[in-house]
């Protein structure tokens, strides 16, 4: 039997606290070490596959094969390549690889927190690794987090060591950038185990947005400190991998997709509303309706919504989801047509969605934009900013057939996009359909046990290769291992 996971968290501010208050828990965490019991882990095995050395780590086992970063980059110059020439492995697909594991999760901002994508796709993440029979520790910065999920319970505590310890983690996995990934990372050399870090916010490209550009290069560093002691990088997109690419974050064999998915059964049009519409219009169902749903950040360009909507003085527009920015947005606009509904969950959300006509997209930033996902799974047609990771949902083959990319920033070509779909519903349905259909197509199972099957086990034989230097003597640390279940 596979107990229930344990969530920690670790302040008791909210995720929108100063960074000085983040980075004193940060530093708590390493002062602390020497107060824990910390188990030891159980060793690699190799053996003789197809003629092949590999490695066993409990009983699922990986072998070597070519090419396994990302099919979109290349490297002039191999970084992180060893002397004898060995590629990352290729996970063999055997029955041994549904071996339950401990999987610690640290996650900052808070996956209970704001309407996001990012949001959606940790709480999916969290559901489906224990539907797939693995225990999760996880880890989080916010107050607002419910008693339980999926039997996750949920426990407020500062003592971050040692819950960690006590549920001995066969890997942590932590969201990066942040201040808790720090922690991780000290947590991860502390118990010898290893770290898969996944980036999901492009920090350099919202710096100039939020203080002094010259921070950008400094940030860049940090991001490289970190991603270069991880044992793997996940990205959300192959543009995303690219830029981590360009500034030699780490060495591309150490680069893997998180795969998109969408809950295209919560996601559906069968949820379209008219209550929920009439709220959304605020009173005026009949008139175009155009829906954003996010995070409310300066990040998130919703300004450039204001100049749209200055255009096309016939349409509604309503904002779901809420952030720092949503005062200054509610001024912005004061006796406009608009709607802030603040943070909706379960099925009204599902409904927001699939009430509006159209989803406008005007982030530059977006690391792959989920919420595009969902709002296409939702039958809603999209007209994004062609940016970040967005051209990877709306591609150049289907663009003008499951949605619409306008240049960022350019008004006139976001209109020239609008404005048809606008005026024509038919138009708006059959694009709302073809974006349905394609949807359909990705699922959150599927990329849970990628990650699960595949990417952790490449995590693994990085660490092993790379001698896994701890910060604790492996002697005198008391036995145990938490890899085979019974």
């Amino acid at each position: 039997m596979v107990s229930h996971p344990l969530s920690v968290n670790p302040l008791s501010a909210s995720s929108s606290c100063s960074c000085s208050c983040s980075s004193v828990s940060a530093f708590a965490i390493v002062a602390r070490v020497s107060s824990v019991s910390i188990p030891r882990r159980r060793p690699f095995t190799s053996l003789k596959l197809n003629g092949r050395r590999s490695e066993s780590w409990g009983r699922g086992f990986v072998v070597k094969a070519k090419d396994m970063s990302i099919a979109e980059i290349r490297m002039g110059e191999e970084e992180g390549g060893d002397e004898e020439g060995e590629v990352p492995p290729l996970m063999v697909q055997s029955g041994s690889l549904s071996q339950p594991r401990r999987i610690a999760l640290f996650v900052e901002p808070s996956p209970f927190a704001y309407v996001s994508g990012y949001k959606n796709r940790f709480q999916n993440f969290i559901k489906y690794l224990r539907e797939m029979g693995d225990e999760v520790l996880v880890v989080t910065t916010h107050e607002g987090v419910p008693d339980e999920f999926y039997g996750t319970k949920l426990i407020g505590s500062r003592r971050i060591i040692s819950e960690v310890a006590n549920f001995k983690p066969d890997i942590i996995h932590a969201s990066s950038p942040g201040i808790m990934v720090f922690g991780a990372l000290a947590i991860a050399k502390l118990l010898c185990v290893p770290i898969v870090m996944s980036y999901h916010t492009h920090v350099p490209v919202y710096i100039p947005r939020y203080t002094f550009s010259w921070l950008v290069k400094p940030m860049w560093l940090v991001i490289k400190f970190l991603h270069r002691a991880a044992d793997l990088t996940l990205v959300p997109s192959t543009a995303i991998a690219r830029d981590l690419q360009a500034y030699r974050v780490t060495a591309a064999d150490k680069i893997r997709l998180w795969n998109k998915g969408v809950d295209s059964e919560s996601f559906h049009p069968r949820f379209k509303s008219h209550e929920m519409r009439l709220r959304l219009s605020n009173g005026e169902p009949d008139r175009p309706l155009i829906v954003h749903v996010g995070r409310l950040g300066v990040e998130k360009s919703l300004e450039f919504l204001k100049m749209v909507m200055d255009r096309i003085p016939e349409a509604r527009i309503a904002f779901i989801g809420d952030g720092p920015y949503r005062e200054e947005l509610e001024k912005m606009f004061s006796g406009m047509p608009a709607v802030f509904t603040g943070m909706l969950q379960g099925e009204e959300l599902y409904q927001a969605y699939a009430s509006g006509d159209i989803f406008v997209m005007p982030s530059e930033s977006e690391t792959l934009g989920l919420v595009v996902l969902e709002a296409m799974s939702s039958g809603l047609p999209v007209v994004a900013a062609r940016a970040g990771g967005i051209p990877e949902v709306i591609s150049p083959d289907q663009e003008g057939k499951t949605g619409y990319l306008f240049n960022p920033g350019d008004i006139e070509d976001c209109l020239s996009k609008l404005e048809p779909l606008l005026g024509d519903r038919e138009l708006r349905e059959m694009i709302g359909k073809a974006a349905r259909e394609e949807m359909e197509k990705y699922d959150w199972r599927a990329a849970t046990g990628k990650i699960r099957n595949e990417q952790y086990n490449a995590a693994i034989w990085f660490w092993q290769r790379s001698g896994h230097i701890c910060l604790a003597p492996s002697s005198g640390l008391p036995n145990g291992s938490s890899h085979l279940r019974k």
